[in-house]
């Protein structure tokens, strides 16, 4: 029976209670909510948008990260009956307050760096304090009510949005649930499906996959913000993901990492022949032959949704050969997202799908796609007034395509990109693209018609792995495989290793071809930055500098620094060298850094013990610690704690900090505490001497080295200690500290960073203040008094009270507060203890 509103989905929600309905990353932390909790979040929003008078047909634009905040904030929305607007996380606040006045919206739900100037605002921060409500009486919708109004990012004239209705997103959904139902039993055995999705929630399909599809068989969604392939795999494989929605480009990325791991393994030649082979086996076959590769995504991981753009066909053929279904779907926003998707059971090669039920596809004498249905919207939003989205029954789609026998559609190009040359030929920008793409040394192109005499001739930009001969080489190459009247008439390199791009991965082809004009016409280049540092500076709040030369010093706060290296390691998805990366000190540093890493990532120098936080593991560091510590700290430390009892009403994990004075610090501190935070602690340790344990110099003998490595396996397992290196490497130890914390373990931390070597403090690193602000859990100042003396006169016993550790009163910060003041202020804590 058909739906009257997606309102009646929520009701869904119970059916999948204790199911985890999203995962997302918070700072260190990963936080997960179940449907319950999502339900209860959207009806206690719903009812702050009660509180503020904002009812049906209101309108609240949403504006931040994928998370659960976004998503209770839009069911919450449906369920009051009010129309959302969805901002692009990327646009601009000039674009997101343009729109914000356009449709007179009530409200900005947004995280708390993003915000539109006199707006009523709620942020993504304060979910938390919201009260606790009981179930409430939601809006009556119909198919036709607004569900939300959909802009495009970036726009530079006035914002156009489509308005998208219940029955526009019904019409799109309904088909997929029927569908679903007729696999629903052998879902069961692999409940709960976990989709990993890329997309912004602010893009139609990104929602489709994110918000709808998800409930329909209780599966668990969870997001992520870093690209890089192998943050992207790791993910997969710990989070046991069944399926990946993502942008054709990202697939490109982990092609790429992959296919250099496995020439590594194979060689070029036989890795061809392996592939080549691959090409008509059976799928079982083909997972079998790869069944490594297939260990480092997990047994779960079987399909790939591609969506945003158009899949390179010989990225979809890549995985395919590999084992794993890809699937690919064709829409746009106006018309809901979806007019065709792949069966992933029914795959149809090279294609983006049949039209989906209850739609009709046509081309007409241009080879456009014309789309009629349900799912069309019929109203766009201009200059703060509806407005009609076409004229007739077909909605033409401005895209060319193809269609085969068997009704499969294929994507041929926008219509508007086609380059009409001097000769009257047409010219798709595609075809020049996968021509220029095959070539060895491009690692991507742009194609755009360059204005000729009233023609057009085209004009490729090209991001190259080495130098311009690479370019050279490839733009020949191509040439020589293109039609005469296809051939690239002009080129030139991007300043880059990457071009700009939106949300969802697309090069933004405006500032690139804008860039190419100025540069074809000898009138220089400032409409794009030189290089990705001087953006990601900018970035950073330094807009006014003047313009960063090869030479330039950097100049940056040890907070700056880790934001620049993980923005550049984002954009260009490589491991950064950071004890490099610290060192430097010029542009051309980095630079160099940059390219020997893109060229040989380097590896993993530090590791990070999950194995010690296992049950058994825990449980024999408890039996041992009341056994052999706690008797030899009661025996020859003899210490006086204060203050434990201010952690009498603490609750959930804590991150302790302490001054440094000797080795034995942890042990006197875990005697301070309470045994529900002793039981369960992972200690920070310097990680250079860890490291070093680990793997001992060559200059050792056999039996010193045997020694180093017993005592590094022994102080893991009994103390569970991990490295924190001093100098650089620590952005992994803050991941496994919120790793830690998310298992229900607290942490341990000396912030100075080094043993004390006069009996005062040293100043605490700022990066405890990262820390601090990112864990989001309370943090207790700790302070050991009285060893220094012992140490100096070299004593092993201590007089009863000689040794004195305090418990200090358990703070938090304000996120507001900037990272260098939050460790200024732990170490006034500390001292003052």
């Amino acid at each position: 029976m058909p739906r009257n509103s997606l309102v009646e989905y929520v009701e869904q929600f119970s059916r999948y209670a204790r199911d985890s309905a999203c995962v997302w990353p918070q700072g260190l932390r990963t936080m997960r909510w179940s449907y319950d909790e999502l339900k209860a979040h959207a009806e206690r929003f719903a009812t702050l948008l009660k509180d503020r008078g904002i009812g049906k047909g209101d309108r609240v634009m949403l504006w931040g990260p994928n998370c659960g905040e976004w998503l209770a904030t839009f069911w919450g929305s449906l369920l009051r009956g009010v129309v959302v607007v969805p901002m692009d996380r990327a646009a601009s606040p000039e674009f997101a307050a343009r729109v914000y006045q356009q449709v007179s919206a009530k409200l900005l739900v947004s995280s708390r760096e993003l915000s539109v100037a006199s707006a009523p605002s709620f942020h993504f921060e304060q979910f938390a304090s919201l009260p606790v409500v009981g179930p409430i009486d939601a809006a009556v919708c119909t198919r036709d009510d607004a569900v939300q109004i959909v802009f495009t990012s970036g726009t530079t004239g006035d914002p156009k949005g489509v308005v998208i209705t219940h029955g526009n997103v019904l019409a799109n959904l309904e088909p997929i649930e029927r569908e679903i139902q007729k696999y629903l039993k052998y879902e069961r055995i692999f409940h709960p499906l976990r989709f990993l999705n890329l997309l912004p929630l602010s893009h139609v399909f990104g929602q489709f996959m994110g918000i709808f599809v998800p409930p329909l068989i209780g599966a668990t969604v969870l997001f992520q913000e870093s690209i890089k392939p192998a943050e992207i795999v790791k993910r997969i494989h710990d989070e046991r993901v069944s399926v990946l929605i993502t942008v054709p480009r990202l697939l490109g990325s982990m092609r790429e990492m992959f296919e250099a791991q496995m020439r590594e393994q194979f060689g070029e030649t036989r890795l061809r022949a392996i592939l080549e082979r691959t090409a008509d086996e059976h799928f079982g076959l083909r997972w079998w032959r790869f069944r490594r590769l297939h260990s480092h995504f997990g047994w779960k991981f079987w399909a790939i949704i591609s969506g945003g753009a158009t899949l390179d066909p010989d990225d979809e053929e890549f995985w395919r050969r590999l084992g794993f279904a890809v699937v690919q779907g064709y829409g746009l926003t106006e018309t809901t997202s979806l007019v065709s998707l792949n069966h992933p059971f029914k795959l149809g090669r090279g294609s983006i799908g049949k039209a989906l039920p209850g739609r009709d596809i046509k081309l007409d004498e241009s080879g456009e796609i014309l789309v009629r249905g349900d799912s069309i919207a019929k109203t766009y939003w201009v200059n703060g007034q509806p407005a009609a989205a076409r004229e007739g029954e077909w909605f033409r789609t401005g895209d060319l395509g193809q269609v085969d026998e068997a009704g499969n559609l294929y994507f041929k190009g926008r219509k508007k990109n086609v380059i009409v040359t001097a000769e009257g030929m047409n010219v798709y920008p595609e075809d020049l693209e996968s021509a220029l793409r095959s070539q060895s040394g491009i690692r991507d192109c742009l194609v755009f018609g360059l204005e000729r005499g009233g023609n057009a001739e085209p004009c490729a930009v090209l991001v190259v792995n080495d130098s311009a001969q690479a370019g050279q080489k490839a733009v020949d190459e191509a040439n020589a495989r293109l039609g005469a009247h296809q051939r690239i008439r002009h080129w030139l390199v991007w300043p880059d290793n990457d071009f700009p791009r939106t949300s969802t991965q697309k090069p933004r082809q405006d500032l690139i071809s804008a860039y190419a004009r100025a540069q074809l016409a000898h009138s220089g280049n400032g409409t794009v930055p030189r290089s990705a540092i001087e953006a990601a500076i900018a970035q950073l709040g330094k807009s006014r500098r003047s313009p960063v030369e090869l030479d330039s010093a950097l100049n940056l706060s040890s907070i700056d620094r880790v934001d620049l290296l993980s923005s550049l390691e984002q954009r260009h998805q490589v491991e950064l060298d950071e004890t490099r990366f610290a060192e430097a000190t010029t542009v051309a540093d980095i630079e160099r850094i940059i390219h020997e890493a893109s060229a040989a990532p380097a590896a993993a120098r530090y590791h990070y013990p999950h194995w010690a936080q296992r049950a058994l593991l825990r449980w024999l560091r408890v039996a041992i610690y009341c056994l052999f510590t706690w008797p030899a700290t009661l025996i020859m430390a003899k210490p006086t704690v204060v203050g434990r009892e201010r952690l009498r009403d603490a609750a959930g994990p804590l991150l302790f900090v302490s001054n440094h004075v000797t080795y034995i610090d942890a042990g006197l501190l875990m005697f301070a505490m309470p045994s529900r935070y002793r039981d369960r602690l992972a200690i920070a340790m310097q990680g250079e001497l860890l490291a070093a344990m680990r793997n001992p110099p060559a200059t050792m003998n056999i039996f010193q080295r045997f020694v180093e490595r017993l005592s590094y396996w022994l102080v893991t397992a009994l103390f569970d200690v991990f490295p924190l290196p001093q100098r650089s490497g620590f952005r992994n130890s803050f991941t496994f500290a919120g790793e830690s914390i998310d298992r229900g373990y607290s942490v341990l931390v000396f912030p100075e960073g080094r043993r004390t070597t006069d009996g005062e403090f040293s100043p605490f690193r700022a990066g405890i203040g990262i820390l601090a602000q990112q864990l989001k859990v309370p943090i207790v100042p700790m302070r050991i008094d009285g060893l220094f003396s012992l140490k100096e006169e070299e004593r092993r016993f201590a007089r009863r009270g000689e040794i004195k550790i305090i418990v200090g009163a358990p703070l938090r910060f304000s996120s507001e507060i900037r990272e260098e003041e939050i460790a200024r202020q732990l170490q006034a804590a500390v001292r003052e203890l």
